[in-house]
C-alpha cells in the first residue's frame, strides 16, 4: 500500500489503495462498524466509519495498518490474528500487487504456503460452497481439498497462493489449471459466487 500510493487501484471494485487500507484499519479498530459485513443492517454505519478512515491523510492510515489493532481488539490476541489475518493480509497485498500493470507471481515462503494450505484445508467449503459444480482444489504435491461436493467436478490445480486467491474470487488474476468438462469449466469461470 505504501509503495503504491493512496489511489493506486485494487482488485477490489471501487476501491483504490487508500479505501482498502480504511477497510482494514475499520475491520482491527472498530468492530461494531465491521460487522456491517456479515450483518445487512450494519452495513451503512460500516461505509461511514470506512469512510471516516479513508478520509484520514494516507500516511496516518498506513502506520494504522502497519502497527496493528489497539489493545482492546481481539485482534490482538495472537490466535485471533494468525486466524484471521494470514489469508486476509495476503489476499489483500495481491489485490494492490496484481491491479498493477506489469505484476508477476511471487513465489512464497514455503512455510507460509503451508499456512495458506491449511486455512484452505479448513475454509475450502464455506468459501466454494455456492460453487455450480463441484470443485476439488489440488496443489503440486499432490494434496487436494474438496471444496464443494457435485457433479460435473473441476479441479483447480495451483500453489497455495493461487488457490487462495482464486477461491477467494480473484479467479481472473489467479495462476492455476482447470481440469474436467469444458461447459463445467465454463460454468465454474462465469460464477461470481466464490469466496466469502
Amino acid at each position: 500500500m505504501e509503495a503504491a500510493g493512496p489511489d493506486a487501484p485494487t482488485l477490489c471494485e471501487g476501491w483504490a489503495t487508500r479505501d482498502l487500507a480504511a477497510h482494514v484499519v475499520v475491520r482491527e479498530r472498530r468492530p461494531d462498524a465491521a460487522a456491517g459485513t456479515l450483518v445487512p443492517a450494519l452495513k451503512e454505519r460500516l461505509r461511514r466509519v470506512q469512510d471516516e478512515f479513508a478520509a484520514k491523510p494516507y500516511e496516518e492510515l498506513v502506520q494504522l495498518v502497519r502497527t496493528g489493532p489497539p489493545r482492546f481488539s481481539p485482534f490482538t490476541i495472537k490466535q485471533v490474528d494468525e486466524g484471521a489475518n494470514v489469508v486476509e493480509f495476503y489476499v489483500h497485498a495481491e489485490d494492490v500487487r496484481r491491479a498493477q500493470p506489469g505484476w508477476s507471481a511471487r513465489e512464497l515462503d514455503p512455510v507460509f504456503a503451508d499456512a495458506l494450505w491449511s486455512r484452505l484445508e479448513r475454509g475450502a467449503r464455506l468459501l466454494g460452497r455456492k460453487a455450480p459444480v463441484g470443485l476439488v482444489l489440488r496443489r503440486p504435491n499432490g494434496q487436494t481439498v474438496v471444496a464443494h461436493k457435485g457433479t460435473p467436478v473441476v479441479t483447480v490445480s495451483g500453489e497455495p497462493g493461487e488457490l487462495t486467491m482464486y477461491l477467494y474470487g480473484r479467479t481472473e488474476v489467479a495462476k492455476v489449471g482447470l481440469e474436467g468438462e469444458p461447459d463445467a469449466i465454463e460454468l465454474l469461470n462465469a460464477t461470481k459466487q466464490l469466496g466469502i
